[in-house]
């Protein structure tokens, strides 16, 4: 009987490392509200992406809603993609705010900018990109647009931690960006995300939204919710992070084999690298397209042989049935999107799945 193979399994440290880690947390009992930790991983983190306005919270999403709701966004259309986790539709429909759906571009899969004039109306207030599998948006032709218009761009990074281009980090593009650091992330603190922005003011109100719109000990000018970081996620963050480039080097090693294998047969696309561009080696999504198989055939075939593949990102968020029946969630209004929804599969993907274990799943596929 072959072992399952799992999409994704988390990287972890070493257990008497992370132990090592949470030991002083045991003699101060401070476990959360910014204590030594999380202080610890936001000064890393600034270190690593090269920024020095950065927010951690206890997981992606809180991240996006507090950005939104940090930039005023409480009204009007903002330019998204429905070729994304629920998670960026649902911020912006809880923010207040109407998604307005761009198609995407067939070779990232990622935003097309050229869908952004034609979706533009007077109530445009701003535009949320999403990065793809590690893609990078086209980050000039948006932020061009963003400033002819000005428009906040704001981005969903959720996979492109640890992706730069020409040596500039992924959280440095738009006006701010959110990064998840959940579990099946390259890089994770368990649950966790981080908001980073522009300017000191927008960063005050970010750390005040995610602690109950609490300014100071008797001062709490608005709203807000508990989105904060508690010490023993901090601590797996700072632990993950210290081995960050050995597991995208892992990835990497996987992503090749995958290519080696897979890479011009017919039917069978793969999205391209991109130039410049130092790739996190997130996710390996294979399109369907003519192959003798279509991609839930292969889902099957896989799944009978203990190979849990995913069909991300399928369905899109503008077929959703939370959203049936609303004006502008059509599928048929991004025929590029709904057409890779319906073709593509991620294929097992993280640092300690075997070149042999990638050998057997492109067998079951090409078989």
């Amino acid at each position: 009987m072959n072992k399952t193979i799992n999409v994704t399994r988390s990287s972890m440290p070493a257990f008497e490392e992370y132990c090592a880690e949470i030991r002083e947390l045991w003699d101060s009992r401070w476990l959360t509200n910014q204590g030594v930790k999380h202080q610890a991983l936001e000064a890393a983190l600034r270190d690593y992406l090269g920024c020095e306005h950065l927010a951690l919270h206890t997981n992606g999403h809180l991240a996006l809603e507090n950005l939104l709701e940090a930039f005023g966004l409480h009204q009007g259309e903002i330019l998204t993609t429905p070729f994304t986790f629920a998670s960026t539709t649902h911020a912006i429909i809880r923010s207040g705010c109407t998604p307005v759906f761009c198609d995407v571009e067939p070779e990232t899969l990622t935003l097309d900018p050229r869908e952004l004039e034609r979706r533009l109306t007077k109530n445009t207030v701003a535009v949320l990109p999403v990065h793809v599998y590690g893609k990078l948006c086209d980050v000039d032709a948006i932020a061009e647009f963003g400033r002819r218009h000005s428009l906040p761009v704001l981005y969903d990074a959720a996979h492109a931690f640890g992706v730069s281009r020409d040596g500039v980090s992924s959280a440095r593009f738009g006006d701010a960006a959110m990064f998840s650091f959940h579990a099946t992330k390259v890089f994770h603190s368990i649950e966790g995300g981080l908001a980073v922005c522009r300017d000191a003011d927008t960063l005050q109100r970010l750390n005040d939204l995610k602690n109950f719109g609490i300014h100071g000990p008797e001062e709490v000018p608005y709203v807000g919710g508990n989105a904060k970081m508690n010490e023993f996620a901090a601590a797996m963050g700072l632990c993950n992070l210290r081995h960050l480039d050995g597991e995208i080097e892992k990835r990497r090693r996987v992503t090749e084999r995958y290519r080696t294998r897979l890479e011009g047969v017919p039917g069978l696309r793969l999205l391209p690298e991109q130039p410049g561009v130092r790739a996190n080696y997130a996710y390996f999504p294979v399109l369907f397209e003519g192959y003798k198989y279509d991609r839930d055939q292969v889902f099957a075939l896989l799944a009978a042989e203990g190979i849990n593949a995913r069909k991300y990102f399928y369905p899109l968020t503008n077929s959703f049935a939370c959203f049936r029946g609303r004006p502008g969630f059509d599928p048929a209004d991004t025929p590029v999107a709904a057409g890779a929804a319906e073709r593509v599969l991620t294929l097992p993907l993280y640092a300690d799945l075997s070149l042999e274990d990638v050998d057997r799943i492109c067998d079951v596929i090409l078989r």
